[in-house]
């Protein structure tokens, strides 16, 4: 004899708050994934503030000065007889729009303990390679 339980008639079905739950979790893994991703150009140093700061979503080309003076184009270390050439490679490597590779931006990212003189001349020397977009990196003056 057979005992029916009432199961066999029953339907498998999916159950989709289990599966809400995954990819949830699976967005926020994608999401600090990317954010991992973002790519910092320069070496960490000691931003100056400013009331004027602006914010520059583009391709540029970053170059740091630290507290102990040392320059640097994207990372790589550079003198200032070397910086010209450093810093048409780096862009040459940017994938930008611009028709012509002198109106691509440049920040410069001084240390508040560099010396002027030095990012006054790494300034001229850019302006005097014809680079016109040369700015200088601040942090945001907090209120």
């Amino acid at each position: 004899m057979q005992i029916k339980t009432g199961f066999e008639d029953r339907k498998a079905r999916v159950e989709f708050l289990p599966l809400i739950d995954v990819v949830f979790l699976l967005l926020v893994f994608f999401i600090y994934a990317m954010l991992a991703m973002v790519v910092h150009r320069g070496i960490e140093v000691s931003l100056p503030t400013g009331g004027t700061t602006q914010i520059s979503q583009q391709d540029y080309v970053n170059i740091t000065l630290d507290a102990s003076n040392q320059i640097s184009v994207n990372g790589q270390p550079a003198t200032l007889q070397t910086l010209i050439p450093q810093v048409q490679d780096a862009l040459k490597k940017l994938q930008t729009n611009q028709v012509n590779q002198v109106d691509a931006p440049i920040f410069i990212a001084g240390d508040q303990e560099a010396d002027l003189g030095k990012a006054l001349k790494i300034l001229d020397k850019l302006r005097n390679a014809q680079y016109t977009k040369v700015s200088f990196e601040l942090q945001e003056q907090q209120p």
